[in-house]
């Protein structure tokens, strides 16, 4: 089997978290070669192969990897071992117009697909509860980072103060120019348009700012959010950029999981 190559992040002892890159899959053309994503009109087998191939090298089962199916909104999915028990179908009909994910189940991938939008990642390691938010510019408008870490305060107790956040691979602000309507819409929101917008011609803005400050607006301590500073666009012959492939590309998964506990743990519980 090809060997997946994956960018890990170093949040906590035992926590896998990672995103995907465009090396060590099967699928081609604009979806070469490392798609997991059922959803961009890969062939399913290749899609198979490589989803097998990432769940290998993170130790989990591929039907214990989450794939939503998103549609730039803030609505999460809650995955509960009631969840997991579901049959597939059903599950994909949860995952169905979602675009962020949290969990407290181990042995569970959790994650969210994208191609030059922000990948945030959450971990909460009081509660042991992890997220996952796709924020696009109308899911950052949305304050879709905000809304996971609420939901995860709401099933789990997690205080923002306690919460690790991972804003992973996404186009920069010198690559995301943008329209006025646009600028407009992050001005009507409430951003702090001198500090999350520039002008090179056109308007640019810095999408993993803006998140990282919405984080920082909820209490997440600045030290406890790591930027990965990989720009999509820059590095498109490494991570899928929809700005670099216009059409018919792959995407990027981020995820993170929550490891099987010890034995002394179980004993200990």
């Amino acid at each position: 089997m090809t060997k997946p190559v994956l960018h890990y992040y170093d949040v906590a002892d035992g926590i896998v978290a990672f995103s995907t890159t465009r090396h060590g899959g099967v699928s081609r053309g604009r979806l070469a070669t490392l798609n997991i994503n059922p959803y961009r009109g890969d062939d399913p087998a290749a899609v198979a192969r490589n989803l097998q191939s990432v769940a290998a090298e993170i130790g989990v089962e591929p039907d214990r990897m989450i794939r939503l199916h998103q549609i730039h909104e803030t609505a999460c999915l809650v995955v509960t071992d009631g969840f997991l028990h579901l049959p597939a179908a059903e599950q994909t009909a949860q995952e169905e117009g979602k675009d962020a994910v949290v969990t407290d189940c181990r042995e569970v991938c959790i994650g969210v697909h994208t191609a030059d939008c922000v990948p945030v990642l959450f971990y909460d390691p009081v509660r042991q509860a992890v997220g996952a938010a796709h924020a696009g510019w109308r899911g950052t408008v949305k304050r879709i980072v905000q809304c996971t870490a609420r939901r995860m305060e709401e099933h789990y107790g997690t205080k923002p103060s306690d919460l690790k956040a991972v804003i992973g691979p996404c186009i920069s602000e010198r690559n995301f120019e943008v329209g006025q309507e646009v600028y407009d819409a992050f001005s009507a929101a409430g951003f702090p348009m001198s500090r999350i917008a520039k002008r090179h011609g056109k308007w640019h803005i810095d999408l993993p700012l803006c998140n990282q400050l919405q984080l920082e607006e909820l209490g997440v301590p600045a030290s406890h959010i790591f930027q990965s500073g990989i720009c999509t666009y820059d590095k498109s012959d490494d991570f899928f950029s929809a700005r670099i492939l216009k059409e018919g590309f792959g995407t990027i998964y981020t995820g993170i999981l929550l490891p099987a506990l010890s034995p002394s743990a179980k004993t200990a519980g």
